[in-house]
């Protein structure tokens, strides 16, 4: 026990031993402080990855959104131009923005233009002269392609007949001279929708432009769209139509823009869009005449608003309406 203490005693005098000890002490703190570091770093990697992430997830969530607007905004257009009331709500709107969003390429649905049926033809009284040319782009939305199949199928079971076009009184609020085509008038419609469409007409010739405007006019409004010398034209003006003249048809006195054009013994509902292939408005236009009366007639069946009157052209009888 003696010698323990005088061990002891000697240690704690001895200033080597002394120093030794406190290196010891000083080396062990600046391992915990070591330690204690390495875990700081460890959290702030991961508070910076987690950063980057947030970032990274906030600029995809931002374009998202921007699809997601632009969707809408596409939907909206597209089922106005149906007639179709709104709801931006709907299952099938969040049923098209999504698949279309996640799907690998989302495209639009361009659509032909008013008078023209086919690419490589242009109408003489809706969209000819001066070599016009049709730019034609091909746009699908993802979500609504079962359900085009299933309308399209229902569509080619029904008959040929004028019940498939959807003719509609309008109003030109606004005629202009196409600013690449001197034979084209650029036309503000409103055809009874919410916002007017801009429909491209080869009527220089015939009607003073001047004539153009502010005036009623019947509409064929599911041709598909397609641009006439960089315009996208929505719709045809309705004309009697000659080598030599053209008229517009009025509608009956007292029409709105949007009223229906119908004909008796023809029931149903028209084609949300005419299918260019199927060559349906060329197959039903041959039919389309002016009576003896001037009365726009199909089949002998007049154009008729119901409860309004027919619609008719100014002077111009037994003549082919485009």
């Amino acid at each position: 026990m003696f010698v323990v203490r005088s061990i002891t005693k000697m240690a704690s005098s001895n200033p080597v031993l002394s120093k030794l000890e406190q290196r010891a002490s000083e080396a062990d703190q600046v391992i915990e402080y070591l330690k204690q570091q390495v875990a700081l770093l460890k959290e702030k990697a991961i508070l910076q990855a987690s950063l980057r992430e947030e970032k990274k997830l906030r600029v995809e969530n931002a374009k998202l959104k921007k699809e997601i607007e632009t969707l809408k905004e596409q939907l909206i257009k597209k089922e106005t131009s149906n007639g179709v009331p709104i709801n931006p709500s709907s299952q099938r709107f969040l049923r098209v923005a999504v698949q279309t969003i996640f799907s690998p390429s989302s495209t639009v649905q361009s659509t032909s233009l008013w008078g023209v049926s086919e690419p490589e033809k242009v109408h003489k009284t809706n969209g000819g002269g001066d070599g016009a040319k049709k730019e034609i782009g091909h746009h699908n939305h993802p979500g609504e392609k079962k359900e085009k199949k299933s309308v399209t199928a229902e569509d080619d079971a029904r008959p040929v007949d004028v019940s498939r076009l959807d003719l509609r009184v309008g109003c030109i609020i606004s005629a202009k001279k196409h600013p690449d085509a001197d034979s084209l008038y650029v036309e503000e419609v409103d055809v009874g929708e919410a916002s007017p469409r801009t429909v491209v007409s080869g009527l220089v010739k015939y009607i003073p432009v001047e004539q153009m405007q502010n005036r009623m006019a019947v509409l064929l409004c599911n041709l598909k769209p397609a641009k006439m010398r960089g315009v996208l034209s929505q719709a045809m003006v309705m004309c009697a139509s000659s080598p030599e003249k053209v008229e517009i048809l009025d509608p009956p006195s007292g029409a709105v823009p949007g009223d229906r054009i119908t004909f008796q013994g023809f029931p149903g509902e028209p084609d949300k869009e005419l299918n260019p292939k199927k060559k349906t408005w060329e197959q039903i236009q041959p039919d389309l005449l002016t009576n003896d009366d001037c009365v726009a007639t199909y089949k002998g069946i007049a154009f008729e608003v119901s409860g309004k009157g027919v619609c008719k052209a100014q002077t111009m009888s037994r003549s082919s309406i485009k």
